[in-house]
C-alpha cells in the first residue's frame, strides 16, 4: 500500500451522468484537512486519467480492465430513448428495440453502450458527443438511446424519454488502479460503502489530542488509598452526631 502522505489531496474523477455530491460531502465532514478535487472526464477518458495518476479514483462506466483496475460496482441504470415530445413513441410508457427498428438512431462517438448490432436505421453521420446527438434529436432528424442519467443531464423542454425494456444497460462503479490503493483510496471506499467512522472494516479513526491543561490519563486521580489509611470520612462522621463511646472491659465482682 502506498503511503497516503505522498498526496496532500484526493483527486476524484467522474463521468457524465454521475453525481458525486453525497460522497464529497461525507468526505469533507470526515477529512476536512484533506481537500477533495473533482475531475470530470468522458467515459473514454476515465481509464487514462486513472492510469496516468491524474486521478486517484473515479466513478466510471463498466467494463474496465480488471488486470489493471479494481472496481466496486455501485448501480445499473435504466436505458431510455430520447425523443421529441410530439413523437408517436410518447404514447407508450415503455418501448422495445423492435419498436425503434424503423427509426434513425444516433450512435455518438462517446456512446457508452457496446452494441453487438446497433438498432434502428443508421444516421448519415456519427455525432462527436452525446450532447451533439441530443441537439440533432431536438431538430427532429433522429432518436438517441442513452442511460437515464444522461437523458436527465441533457434535458430540454422540447424533449422527453421512454424506457427501452430490452436494451443493454450501463453500470457505474468506483474504480482505481490496483497498484495504487492508497490510504486515501481506502478512506473513500469506506465512504462509498457506507461505513461509519468507527467501522472495524475501515481505517481506524484518528486519535484526538487531549485539550491542553488536562491530563491525558486520569487513572492516577482514581488510585486506591494506601493500606491502613482512610480515603475519606466515615459514613458516621458525616451525620454530625457524637461518636458512640467505646465499651470497656466488664468489672469483676468481688
Amino acid at each position: 500500500m502506498t503511503d497516503s502522505q505522498e498526496s496532500p489531496s484526493f483527486r476524484l474523477a467522474y463521468v457524465p451522468g454521475v453525481t458525486p455530491a453525497k460522497w464529497v460531502r461525507i468526505w469533507n465532514e470526515r477529512l476536512p484537512d484533506i481537500p477533495l478535487e473533482l475531475l470530470q472526464v468522458t467515459a473514454v477518458e476515465a481509464s487514462d486519467a486513472l492510469r496516468t495518476g491524474e486521478a486517484d479514483a473515479g466513478f466510471v462506466r463498466l467494463p474496465v480492465d480488471r488486470t489493471v483496475f479494481s472496481a466496486i460496482p455501485l448501480y445499473t441504470e435504466t436505458t431510455v430513448v430520447v425523443v421529441p415530445k410530439d413523437h408517436l413513441i410518447t404514447a407508450a410508457e415503455e418501448v422495445t428495440l423492435a419498436d425503434l427498428a424503423d427509426e434513425v438512431l444516433f450512435h455518438p462517438l462517446d456512446d457508452v453502450f457496446d452494441w453487438d448490432s446497433p438498432p434502428g436505421e443508421p444516421a448519415f453521420e456519427r455525432p462527436a458527443t452525446t450532447a451533439d446527438a441530443v441537439e440533432l434529436v431536438a431538430a427532429g432528424v433522429g432518436l438517441l438511446v442513452v442511460p437515464q442519467s444522461l437523458a436527465r443531464l441533457h434535458h430540454r423542454r422540447d424533449l422527453t424519454y421512454r424506457t427501452v425494456v430490452d436494451a443493454p444497460q450501463s453500470s457505474v462503479a468506483l474504480s482505481w488502479p490496483e497498484e495504487a490503493t492508497t490510504d486515501l483510496v481506502e478512506d473513500f471506499i469506506g465512504i462509498v460503502r457506507g461505513r461509519t467512522v468507527n467501522s472495524t472494516r475501515g481505517r481506524p479513526a484518528r486519535p484526538e489530542t487531549p485539550p491542553k491543561g488536562k491530563r491525558a490519563d486520569s487513572s492516577a486521580a482514581r488510585q486506591k488509598p494506601a493500606a491502613g489509611k482512610t480515603a475519606g470520612r466515615s459514613p458516621r462522621s458525616r451525620s454530625g452526631g457524637a461518636k458512640a463511646p467505646k465499651r470497656g472491659k466488664p468489672r469483676r465482682r468481688s
